[in-house]
């Protein structure tokens, strides 16, 4: 049971940080300043990068409980 909600969170988790790469994407081609544009590229690439580091972290420590078993 754990098992199927821990897929289920990374695949939530890994399409977030999708669709925050996708928004920092599309905020580089917005009708807004350089700044603006560039700052909310780098704010959707920073939680990105975040939700891809908790399913990196949760991939892991669900390989060791697989090792143990």
């Amino acid at each position: 049971m754990a098992t199927r909600l821990s897929c289920l969170t990374k695949r939530s988790l890994a399409g977030r940080a999708a669709a925050h790469r996708a928004m920092a994407r599309a905020a580089l081609f917005s009708d807004h300043s350089l700044r603006v544009r560039y700052q909310r590229y780098q704010h959707h690439m920073q939680k990105a990068r975040a939700l891809d580091a908790k399913v990196a972290a949760s991939t892991c420590s669900f390989a060791v409980l697989e090792v143990r078993s």
